[in-house]
């Protein structure tokens, strides 16, 4: 399975992406995890020991220079829109419990539309990941879906929008649909998160009538316990990890 995960910031996205992740673990799925997130916070999420230290694919500078054969930081200079990047799940990940982790960071310059060496090597090797690999992949997205052109999204088996109840949450779930819709996304589900009473739940099936929920996680304090203590949520909050996994038996369906 390949599953995007997309939500405003500060909804609980990258605790969902790592329930998922466990879920799909604990199946005896071999799993590639991708923060595509520009404020990495996944590779923590899951475990990394030092995980501070990992530096994003985007900043490696030698790398995105000998891979696009252009000088990054220059205008209006030639560089490949194919480089080679079979070879960089293997070389440039991290693994934590039979988990590999690979942390893709952002384009700080050049908007949404930027044509660039680093978003081509990024973009070049979100798509080999998602056509060309046969294991099971989580791609932990910021909310404008920077990394997936059209074909990538096309071959991704499920899009999931992680929601809290709240109006600017609402207002990036609309958007994220309306791109997903724009790029041609196959499948698009949504999850409440942080949900604190039924009050919550209503609030979100009243605002979002025509939204396919996967399911409502419910507010926990273990996953700030798991914070503090700097280990992964799904080691704090078992009672989240059931229902993701209920989730995933639903987008595996």
């Amino acid at each position: 399975m390949k599953i995007a995960v997309s939500g405003k910031g500060g909804v609980g996205k990258t605790t969902f992406a790592s329930f998922l992740i466990k879920a799909l673990a604990d199946e005896g799925k071999k799993v590639l995890a991708i923060d595509a997130d520009p404020d990495a916070n996944l590779a923590q999420a899951l475990g990394v020991k030092n995980s501070d230290e990992i530096v994003p694919i985007s900043q490696m500078k030698e790398l995105i220079e000998e891979r696009t054969e252009a000088k990054v930081g220059t205008m209006g200079s030639f560089f490949k829109l194919n480089p080679k990047v079979s070879d960089l799940p293997e070389k440039l990940s991290v693994e934590v419990d039979g988990i590999r982790v690979m942390v893709m960071g952002g384009v700080k310059k050049g908007g949404a539309g930027c044509i660039c060496p680093e978003s081509t090597l990024l973009k070049s090797l979100v798509r080999h990941i998602v056509l060309a690999r046969d294991e099971a992949v989580v791609l932990d997205m910021e909310a404008g879906l920077e990394h997936l052109g059209r074909g990538t999204a096309m071959a991704v088996d499920s899009l999931v929008v992680v929601v809290e109840p709240g109006r600017r949450s609402i207002e990036t779930a609309h958007q994220v649909r309306k791109l997903a819709g724009d790029i041609g996304v196959k499948r698009l589900s949504f999850v409440g998160n942080k949900i604190r009473s039924e009050k919550d739940k209503d609030f979100l099936l009243k605002e979002m009538p025509d939204f396919e929920f996967l399911g409502f996680i419910p507010y926990r304090t273990e996953i700030i316990e798991a914070d503090l203590d700097g280990c992964p949520p799904f080691e704090k909050d078992k009672k989240g990890l059931a229902a993701v996994k209920e989730m995933l038996r639903e987008l595996e369906t």
